[in-house]
């Protein structure tokens, strides 16, 4: 069951929190011109930094959709740059993806997760249909574990019931959109990208055992 004193304590720290903005933005930009570092993953040496590895994810996909203004790429690049996966190409695909083209159904935070499980398992996973079903696998119990964390899985519902406390749709319109920034609701929902990638990066990190 979501504890939702803790996520409120979480959110109130993120409407204040101070934002390196050039330092981040600078980071971003030389991920967009130079691409995402592909790196050859060492089991032993992620287990073993394994909250390491969570604690820095999780900042940079705060950090990122603060920046992009936008959860699914704020999820996907965190995820995409610590595990050395992906293309700037794969992130550019992934504009629509909060609250599934603005629908207000699946919020981006899985979404953009979704995207690295296939990357990663595709690449880490067993071959051919095996490594479909472990990817799978992992796509069930992240959903489930991200829905228990958050208490909903969908755009709206944690705009309303956890982050900015209205229920609004930023991207139908432009004036939900202008009631959000004004809520700080991109500084609020950068918890959402923060709890998907420690938890998407727990369960790539342990699939490594």
């Amino acid at each position: 069951m979501a504890d939702y004193a803790a996520l409120k304590k979480k959110v109130d720290e993120l409407a204040e929190r101070k934002w390196d903005v050039d330092a981040i933005q600078a980071r971003v930009n030389k991920l967009f011109a130079e691409g995402i570092p592909k790196k050859k993953l060492d089991a032993k040496e992620m287990l073993a930094n394994r909250e390491q590895i969570l604690d820095r994810v999780q900042q940079r996909a705060e950090e990122y959709n603060f920046i992009l203004k936008n959860c699914a790429q704020g999820t996907a690049l965190a995820l995409m740059e610590e595990f050395g996966q992906g293309s700037m190409e794969v992130l550019q695909a992934l504009a629509l993806f909060p609250g599934i083209g603005s629908t207000g159904d699946l919020c981006g935070g899985i979404t953009g997760s979704m995207v690295n499980f296939g990357l990663f398992f595709g690449r880490y996973g067993k071959p051919g249909p095996e490594g479909m079903k472990q990817g799978m696998a992992a796509a069930r119990n992240f959903i489930a574990d991200f829905e228990a964390k958050i208490g909903f899985k969908h755009c709206t519902d944690i705009i309303e019931k956890v982050t900015v406390g209205q229920r609004l749709n930023p991207g139908r319109s432009d004036a939900e959109m202008a009631t959000f920034a004004a809520e700080k609701g991109f500084e609020k929902c950068s918890l959402v990208p923060g709890i998907g990638v420690r938890l998407a990066a727990g369960y790539m990190i342990d699939s490594m055992k």
